[in-house]
């Protein structure tokens, strides 16, 4: 076993300063190697030590700029910190560099909805959900991201498919409830949408809202 994974198995166990012993010792060993750069990083970013942990990520992409570990990694840290420009970027350069994994196409995807570019994310949100059709979530944001460009059909199946795989996803039922709402023009199945969310989260504010709405165009 290497360095770097007893340092992981330490770390799993909150051993946190004798992995970091560890992490230093293989860069001393092996400096051109990114991935005790990297998991120097997120032990910092775990301590709080932002201004560190994000030298530790940069120095993991100075030394191994193919690395594609090293640039999600870095995309990572710029996104838990808002800087999604950043993040885009980094999660672009680690596909490029051969991560071609449904996590990296959906975090790079999301990080362009967070920047209000819609139709950038599409592409990377639908990849994400072909290469893993059992992920929940990225489905749920290609849905969003399709209603948001209008494509109400394809956002609607996409949403069915998300209730489909968690039945108590109360974001989808309310996103469909708007959907019926507004553009089916179904207030009948707009209530039960929004009934539904209720049903799993008595406190959505915006499934509440809907509902009132209904009830007063009646």
């Amino acid at each position: 076993m290497d360095k770097n994974q007893k340092g992981i198995e330490l770390l799993q166990e909150g051993k946190w300063e004798e992995a970091l012993k560890l992490f230093t010792e293989q860069i001393e060993e092996k400096p051109e190697e990114p991935a005790a750069y990297i998991n120097f990083g997120h032990v910092l970013a775990e301590m709080n030590d932002t201004d560190r942990a994000l030298r530790f990520y940069e120095k993991a992409v100075e030394v191994a700029p193919l690395s594609s570990a090293a640039h999600y990694a870095l995309g990572s840290f710029y996104f838990s910190h808002e800087r999604f420009e950043e993040a885009a970027q980094s999660f672009e350069k680690a596909i490029r560099s051969g991560m071609e994994e449904a996590d990296s196409f959906f975090m790079l995807g999301l990080s362009f909805l967070y920047l209000d570019q819609t139709v950038m994310a599409l592409p990377y949100l639908m990849r994400a959900v072909e290469l893993d059709e059992n992920d929940t979530e990225a489905r749920f944001q290609f849905a969003l991201a399709l209603a948001k460009t209008d494509q109400y059909e394809e956002a609607e199946k996409n949403l069915q498919m998300v209730i489909g795989q968690d039945p108590v996803h109360a974001d989808a039922f309310y996103n469909l409830g708007v959907l019926y709402a507004g553009h089916f023009e179904n207030t009948q199945k707009a209530h039960e949408y929004f009934d539904q969310t209720l049903a799993i989260q008595p406190d959505h504010v915006l499934a509440g809202y809907g509902k009132k709405l209904l009830e007063k165009a009646e």
